[in-house]
């Protein structure tokens, strides 16, 4: 990681960085199995016009795998970081990195949660939480999404100088924090990602404590009817981040819930999703990528 990449961590990364072996090396096939999954309604993306295909990206403890989308010819194309959900990077995650491929952007999802647990063989949403996503390190999966930009640069066709990160739920968090964490990042986008939640040892800051540290604009699409993200913790974080002359540019939907875009899951809300997703891409090429 470079210098300039690592400046303003505030407490996110520390170096020398521990790291512990892979238990997923590979991907999981199909969508996860710890959630309720209406199959038919998931929007499946083709590989026409694109490369796409999992990957495995070098990290300080051997190799990391990921998913990659990226336009066919020979770029360089804009960086998207793909921050998947607490599920791992599944037939829906994969298929968004499709769809930005598709957008003309160079799309990489790392397994953030590969040595954690194998995602793909957990059923229950609280054994995920406790397992995995509680014991991963914040310093963890910056490194490895700063890991993931140095090979979508050097490997993937990718423009290190247009960047920007994508994150839903779990991921929504990570676009907060990666935004206070990578000074040349050029835009972020959140769905519903939590802004509280229990500070650790190995997270140590919610995206609420950093909002007034982002360097890069970021748009916050969150459901008015999402039972586990008040509203007003979103609005006090756009507004921290406007106090700290940061911007945030702030989407409710008042009838959506969690996971409003989640085109697997009953939660999917078509209208909100599409609409989220259309000013996403708008927002990206407005602010330089």
């Amino acid at each position: 990681m470079s210098d300039d990449a690592n400046a303003g961590l505030d407490g996110l990364v520390t170096s020398p960085l521990s790291r512990r072996g892979f238990v997923m090396t590979s991907l999981m096939s199909g969508l996860t199995l710890a959630t309720t999954r209406v199959e038919a309604q998931a929007i499946k993306t083709d590989a026409e016009g694109i490369e796409a295909g999992e990957v495995a990206i070098p990290a300080a403890d051997g190799p990391m795998p990921a998913y990659r989308a990226v336009p066919k010819g020979e770029g360089p194309f804009p960086v998207i970081l793909v921050v998947e959900e607490i599920f791992g990077v599944h037939d829906y995650i994969k298929d968004i990195c499709r769809r930005l491929a598709k957008a003309g952007y160079c799309a990489v999802a790392p397994e953030l949660y590969a040595r954690q647990g194998d995602l793909s063989k957990m059923t229950d949403v609280k054994q995920i939480i406790a397992e995995v996503i509680s014991k991963t390190p914040d310093a963890q999966w910056i490194g490895d999404l700063d890991a993931t930009v140095a090979w979508a640069t050097s490997a993937a066709k990718g423009d290190g100088k247009r960047l920007a990160v994508m994150g839903w739920c779990r991921g929504g968090r990570a676009a907060w924090l990666y935004d206070a964490h990578r000074t040349d990042l050029k835009a972020a986008v959140a769905w519903y990602g939590p802004l509280g939640g229990e500070r650790t040892s190995i997270q140590p800051r919610t995206a609420g404590d950093v909002a007034g540290e982002i360097h890069a604009p970021l748009l916050a699409l969150y459901g008015g009817a999402d039972t586990g993200i008040p509203v007003a913790s979103v609005e006090a974080a756009r507004d921290a981040a406007k106090a700290a002359g940061k911007q945030v540019e702030l989407v409710v939907y008042p009838e959506a819930p969690h996971g409003f875009h989640a085109d697997y899951r009953p939660s999917y809300r078509k209208e909100a999703a599409e609409d989220g997703w259309s000013r996403a891409l708008a927002f990206l090429k407005a602010h330089g990528v």
